[in-house]
């Protein structure tokens, strides 16, 4: 089967409406779905505080909120029970839709205010660099082992998880999957030898793999990663090929986008559009996005809910043929 991502074409840039004279009044919370050293989560939320301080583009200060409880339950509950306050924007993942599957949580991201999606997460399937070196040998030798590989990750019926099912599925290899606390900790364990691989995505595994202590054997999209800058002596990222070029189409991309309670105004929703769109104009986005190797996209109103409703749909799919959809 192939794991396709639907949706909006990456890099689509959609002209944001200027904003009817609203503005914060008070300090404003970017949430973030993790606890502290979140890895892409908390360090996205902080670049954003940073463009948006530097380049003066809100008077009030962005102050960023870690809510990582129940495996960022806390931080969706907290944003469903904000209704009406424009002070509080969501920094969302493919958790929006995946937790209240896997832990029955009783929260929908339609009862929030979409404003807009600002990039999209790539997966890298990565092995120790004493280990394979293609994704064909990897596949080979998982299914020549005595015991399934393990594959480190960072959440039980997330995204990561998600991969490591549908990766057994096409190849017919078996993985025992083992959830660590960031990405951070399922590179180390890679490098110790721990684990024979991991899917984090790029920035999770940049230092060890610069470090020349991993290697990637595969992107799981239908596009190659654009940035051509070398990261190691002899590799950058677009040099990683595609899954479906070394024979195993699994593709997957991870949303990140913001969103406000519900029940705010129009005019509200329109300044935070302005505000990340002028943000994703910044020199700190544009750095942060090649440095993280993260899939540039902007989209607002309607081409965001339809993208957001496809992915929603995609997800579910996924959970549900995995077996991790709660009964």
């Amino acid at each position: 089967m192939s794991v396709k991502v639907v949706g909006a074409a990456a890099g689509l840039l959609l002209t944001t409406p200027a904003f009817a004279g609203w503005e914060p009044a008070k300090p404003v919370e970017i949430v973030v779905a993790a606890g502290a050293g979140g890895g892409a989560s908390d360090q996205m939320a902080r670049m954003m505080q940073a463009a948006i301080q530097k380049n003066n583009l809100m008077k009030q200060p962005m102050v960023v909120s870690l809510k990582g409880g129940a495996s960022g339950a806390e931080a969706l509950m907290y944003m469903k029970s904000s209704e009406g306050d424009p002070n509080k924007v969501l920094i969302a993942y493919s958790l929006i839709y995946m937790l209240p599957l896997s832990a029955k949580i009783p929260f929908n991201w339609r009862e929030l205010t979409p404003v807009s999606v600002v990039a999209l997460d790539q997966f890298v399937l990565w092995d120790n660099s004493a280990g394979p070196k293609t994704l064909k040998e990897f596949v080979a030798a998982a299914k020549a082992a005595s015991s399934p590989f393990k594959m480190g990750g960072t959440g039980s019926k997330r995204e990561d998880h998600v991969l490591t099912v549908f990766l057994e599925q096409k190849t017919g290899a078996k993985f025992s999957y083992l959830p660590y606390k960031s990405g951070g900790e399922a590179a180390t364990q890679l490098v110790g030898n721990h684990t024979e691989a991991n899917v984090n995505n790029p920035s999770e595994n940049l230092e060890v793999w610069r470090a020349g202590q991993v290697r990637p054997l595969c992107v799981f999209d239908k596009e190659r990663i654009s940035y051509s800058t070398k990261v190691t002596e002899t590799q950058s990222w677009a040099d990683i090929p595609t899954c479906k070029e070394e024979g195993v189409d699994v593709q997957y991309l991870m949303l990140r986008a913001m969103f406000l309670p519900g029940k705010v105004t129009p005019e509200q929703q329109a300044f935070y559009i302005d505000l990340f769109h002028k943000v994703t104009q910044t020199t700190e986005y544009k750095e942060y996005m090649e440095k993280q190797a993260l899939k540039p996209i902007f989209l607002t109103g309607k081409d965001m809910v339809q993208f957001l409703e496809e992915d929603d749909a995609l997800n579910k799919s996924l959970m549900t043929e995995a077996g991790f959809v709660a009964k």
